[in-house]
């Protein structure tokens, strides 16, 4: 594997997997002491960069729009969720051994059949990839053999979400409503609002966005990578040479909904709750900014865009709440604007050596070098 880009990537997010936790670590009254709150918002920031890497995998690559990812990050949520629920038992409020509160307090009577199983931590982190990866199997399977392209593509995927949103908000689906799943005490026995455990979900959020990365980098990189170049430039050519190429989009589309669906049970712990808001159709457009203004079609540019706006966002939604989101909106326009390939693109035209060219544009050197 090679690429500036990519070591650089690899070694800054394998040195905060280790340094932050470190730091952390540190004795009260360090000035170098890392505050466990923040230990969790960098995990947090973490998850976004991969759900980013997701995103950017099937627009910047093939160019699919999803305007609908944040449903595959938000079911990967309610997955871990659910484990994170059956994990409280007795020790709720009305202190029922199965039921979790709010359950009991809507008066149902026994546990429904979709949350067996997830008392079990294997079986739901299985449910964590494999939920997202049927819907997104299920749905670009009709929609792509339908050959649904561009805008109307994009309107159908935020329709999904925004259909799973008014479900999910119903009390009679199992799911908590409105108020979503809350109130976790335990992960593998380990209590979550301990600093050892708070370190060990930064850690693994960053192991998981390394592998992501460097399973991104492998699909685009290979054959598969070019011929989904292909498919983005020129379809229809690349369907007169006899590529099915509802096939590469369905799988590409649907390994990139798990990549999603990971970053939401990642999220799930670090921020202590998951609830409806998180299908709202406003968290996808949100997500495909962060891939915008980092750079479609450089797998470090998606990385840094969704952690650049996200840290821009917890300071200006305090310093500035007000106008936070003419902020935002004045940020995608100036970069479509201004910048259509995003800052990595922008570093690409002056010329660093190792960033590639980006986007699949095959000018000087290999399509798909990041």
């Amino acid at each position: 594997m090679t690429g500036r880009a990519t070591v650089i990537t690899l070694g800054l997010i394998l040195g905060a997997a280790v340094l932050v936790p470190v730091l952390n670590a540190l004795p009260d009254g360090s000035p170098f002491k890392v505050p466990t709150y923040t230990v969790s918002l960098f995990g947090k920031y973490l998850c976004y960069a991969l759900l980013a890497l997701a995103v950017d995998l099937v627009w910047g690559y093939c160019g699919i729009l999803s305007l609908g990812h944040g449903a595959f990050f938000a079911l990967g949520g309610y997955a871990m969720g659910m484990y994170l629920m059956r994990q409280i038992g007795d020790r709720g409020v009305y202190g029922h051994p199965v039921l979790p509160d709010f359950m009991v307090f809507l008066n149902w009577k026994e546990l429904p059949w979709y949350w067996y199983g997830f008392d079990n931590f294997a079986f739901a982190m299985l449910m964590v990839a494999l939920v997202p990866g049927i819907l997104a199997f299920a749905f670009g399977w009709f929609a792509f053999r339908s050959r649904v392209t561009g805008v109307y593509l994009s309107i159908i995927t935020q329709a999904m979400t925004y259909a799973l949103l008014l479900a999910f908000f119903r009390n009679d689906m199992g799911f908590g409503g409105n108020n979503g799943l809350t109130d976790f005490r335990d992960l593998l026995g380990f209590d979550l609002r301990s600093d050892g455990v708070r370190r060990g979900l930064f850690i693994a959020s960053a192991l998981a966005l390394a592998l992501g990365y460097i399973a991104c980098r492998f699909v685009t990189t290979s054959r598969l990578g070019k011929v989904l170049i292909a498919v983005r430039d020129a379809e229809s050519r690349s369907r007169f040479m006899g590529y099915r190429v509802e096939h590469y989009k369905v799988f590409v589309f649907t390994l990139s909904a798990v990549l999603a669906g990971i970053a939401g049970a990642l999220y799930v712990p670090q921020v202590g709750i998951i609830n409806p808001g998180e299908f709202a159709p406003i968290n996808s457009i949100e997500i495909v900014i962060w891939v915008a203004l980092g750079g479609r079609g450089y797998l470090f540019g998606a990385i840094f865009g969704a952690l650049a706006v996200n840290i821009a966002k917890s300071y200006f939604t305090v310093a500035f709440p007000e106008i936070w989101l003419f902020f935002l909106g004045a940020l995608f326009v100036l970069t479509t604007l201004f910048l259509p390939k995003g800052c990595a693109g922008l570093l690409s035209i002056l010329k660093f050596p190792g960033l590639g060219t980006g986007m699949g544009f095959a000018r000087k050197k290999e399509a798909g070098n990041d």
